[in-house]
């Protein structure tokens, strides 16, 4: 190997990784109806992607909550916010 690619493993090893992944991936998972369907998410994952799911949508409600009482809050002191500034004008 040259020091270009000590990063990479030997090709056989890449080979074996690829087959057991795919192995993994693809055990039990229906075969798409129509070419260009996308495949299904083995069942393993879907825990995992449900909890990731349940909090981004909550990190962006949580965020576009905060995002409106703020503005409320400046609004009730008469401080223009920086969603409500028109261009060209000081604040």
């Amino acid at each position: 190997m040259t020091s270009d690619d000590d990063t990479t493993l030997p090709e056989p090893v890449r080979d074996h990784l690829g087959q057991q992944l795919r192995s993994i991936y693809t055990v039990g998972e229906p075969k798409p109806e129509f070419l260009g369907d996308e495949a299904g998410v083995p069942l393993e994952f879907a825990p995992q992607i449900e909890r990731l799911e349940t909090r981004l949508k909550t990190h962006e409600e949580g965020t576009e909550a905060v995002e409106q009482a703020l503005d409320k809050i400046l609004d009730a002191f008469g401080v223009v916010g920086e969603t409500s500034k028109v261009p060209g004008q000081a604040g």
